[in-house]
Order: structure tokens, then sequence, then C-alpha cells
């Protein structure tokens, strides 16, 4: 399972520059609407010391770290959700994903007009919730009328389940309360999930400023955004993407010493890498043989046998039980072997929750 973060906005809000410098994707970035036509993909690796330890140990020819990927998706614009400008499309995209990743305009530029004629953040978070959620509730009321009948039979428990869900979900959204602001538990998640419900996913909200904003500049534009953020429980990071697309053209020791004028402990890709895996709750497994040591990505609270299916459909399908190492035990053993005779390596079952830095050897008959 790959997994996806899709950059979203309006147009001219600075997607595809940041696209570009977070991914070195060279996406197409201009300053009018519909730019990007068709969705950019970039992947990332994200770095682990813990994956160069288990090398040293286990010694591989070739070194894989986990990656995900970042997804430029067409500018929104008002009516997106009946299809207006490149709605359908933009709506298509953003369901393949995982997560949303807003990027917001809070940088004043003339020679950029802003689709809405201002540069107004919070409209601008506004109008792409707006949209999401007209969507999602054209999704859940089509689906009811398909199943008032049988629910209202109350012969199959399943379809009177996921009506009153549905009902409650309709009457959310008719508030304007996103699907993931609900309290839902495992089943009412799993029956929701094929509908791809477009509030359900996590978001994080990027604030685009300028590069006197990252200097140090107050800008009431973000400020507001965090008050919003911080009301509905989301996160936001500040970056300026064109200072992104300078830095990543750099050396190293450039980067360092143009880092600390801005007064940056880490760059925009290092900190959006980071809140992206606390907003998604992703953790990293490891799994060697002769030919590799490499990272998998994988959602907190997945079992054995959900990550055997990440590594190959075989795992999961003949799925025996997990050899399990954690990561903390390997490194004080030193070895495989020793490991296994201080008695850290344990066999795990199906129903086993993966703990972040696992290292695992899947067994299976297929």
């Amino acid at each position: 399972m790959s997994l996806r973060a899709g950059i979203v906005g309006l147009p001219n809000v600075g997607k595809s520059t940041l696209l570009n410098a977070l991914t070195d994707a060279n996406a197409l970035a201009a300053n009018y609407p519909f730019a990007t036509v068709d969705k950019n993909v970039g992947t990332v690796v994200v770095p682990d010391a813990r994956l160069d330890r288990l090398a040293e140990i286990v010694s591989p020819p070739r070194v894989v770290p986990s990656t995900y990927e970042f997804i430029d998706i067409a500018g929104l614009v008002k009516g997106a959700s009946r299809g207006e400008g490149l709605g359908n499309r933009f709506l298509a995209h953003i369901r393949e994903v995982d997560a949303i990743i807003q990027v917001v305009r809070c940088f004043h530029d003339s020679d950029v007009p802003h689709v809405e004629g201002s540069v107004d953040a919070l409209r601008d978070v506004e109008i792409l919730a707006t949209e999401l959620l007209l969507a999602d509730l054209e999704v859940v009321e089509r689906r009811l009328p398909k199943i008032s009948k049988k629910a209202r039979l109350a012969v199959d428990k399943e379809i009177v389940r996921e009506h009153a869900l549905l009902e409650r979900v309709k009457e959310a959204l008719e508030k304007g309360i996103a699907v993931r602001n609900l309290d839902l538990n495992k089943n009412e998640r799993a029956i929701l999930q094929p509908f791809g419900l477009l509030t359900m996913k996590p978001v994080l909200y990027v604030a685009n400023v300028s590069e006197d904003d990252l200097a140090g500049e107050d800008n009431h534009r973000v400020a507001s955004l965090k008050e919003f953020t911080a009301s509905e429980g989301s996160d936001i990071i500040m970056i300026s993407a064109k200072v992104e697309e300078e830095i990543v053209s750099l050396e190293e020791d450039e980067r360092a010493e143009y880092l600390e004028v801005f007064d940056l402990e880490a760059t925009g890709l290092e900190r959006l890498v980071k809140k992206t895996y606390e907003t998604l709750s992703l953790r990293t497994f490891f799994t060697h043989n002769e030919k590799e040591a490499r990272g998998w990505t994988f959602i907190a609270g997945m079992t054995a046998y959900e990550c055997a299916g990440l590594v190959h459909t075989d795992f999961q399908k003949g799925f025996i039980k997990a050899e399990v190492i954690a990561f903390s035990d390997l490194d004080e053993a030193g070895s495989i072997g020793r490991a296994k005779e201080t008695g850290k390596m344990r066999l795990e079952g199906k129903d086993y929750k993966v703990a972040d830095g696992d290292i695992i050897l899947f067994k299976f008959n297929v």
C-alpha cells in the first residue's frame, strides 16, 4: 500500500511551487487558474536512523527507506461540487489520497492574481471545506433512498446500522461538520470507508507565506488560521514555497546557512514529512533478507496480518506467524542471532498490533 497525501487548494496559492520544492517533481507552476490539470506526483523518502542501524547490523547489499507520495491536485474553485472549473476531476483525485494537505495563500503579490480577487485565508479554507461537505452530502443522499425501505423492514441488521449511521452523517454535514470530527468507532469507520468521503480524511494546513514572514514579520492571516485550526483540532505549519524552492537548489553547507538566516531548524520538507506522519498517525516497521533492509510505512493500530499485505499479497494470503524483534532490543543485542539467544525474538499471530520500530520476518505458505 502506497500512502499518499494530496496537496490541495484554490488556484494560485503555491501548490505546484511547493511540490517542486519538496519533491523536485518539476510540476508546472504558473500564475493562472488550472495550470495543474492532471495530478503531479512526487515521492518523498522518509529518513530514519533506525534503518541505518539495522543495515549496519545485517549488512544487506541494498537499503530501501520508507516512502510516501505527495500529489499536487488541480486547483479547486467555488462550485467544484457541482462540476465548476475542474471540480469533477479534482474530487476524483482527492478521493484517492489518505490525507489532505491544504495550501492556504497567506502572502500578497500583485503579480499573482487571486481567483477570488483578494487574499483572505479563512475565506479560502471555507470555500474548500464547503465544496468537500457538499460533495460528501451528495454521496450520502444518493445512498440513503436505496436502503431506506430495507432499513424500515429491519430484516438486515447491517443495513439498519448503515442507514442509522448515514442519517447521522447527513445531519452533521448539513450543519457544516466534517465526518472526521464525528466520534466514530472502528466498525462505523469500516461502514463508511467504501464511500470515500472527502471530509473523513485528516487535514493538515500549510500557510504559504512570503520570505519576510519567515524572517519574523507578523502575518495576521497566519494568526487567524492558527485560531481556526486550533478550534477544529487540526495542525498547521508555516512554509514559504518560494524559499523552499531556493533551498532545494543549494549545496548542503549553503542550505544550513540559509536555514540559519530564517531561524529554521529544518527545511519545509522535513517539517512537512514530520507533520504528515503525525496527522496520519503513521509508523514504520522494518524487514530484512539477504538482498535488502527496508522500511515500511503503516498506520498505527494495523495488525501483523494487515502489515504483511503491505510487503506482499502472498504474505497476507498465506500468513502463518510473524517473527518480531523490537528495534531497541536488536540495537542492544547487536545481532539477530544474539537477539534470538536472549529471547528477544517472539512469534506473533494475525491480530498482533505492530509497534513502531518492529523488525518483522513474516512466515507464510501459499
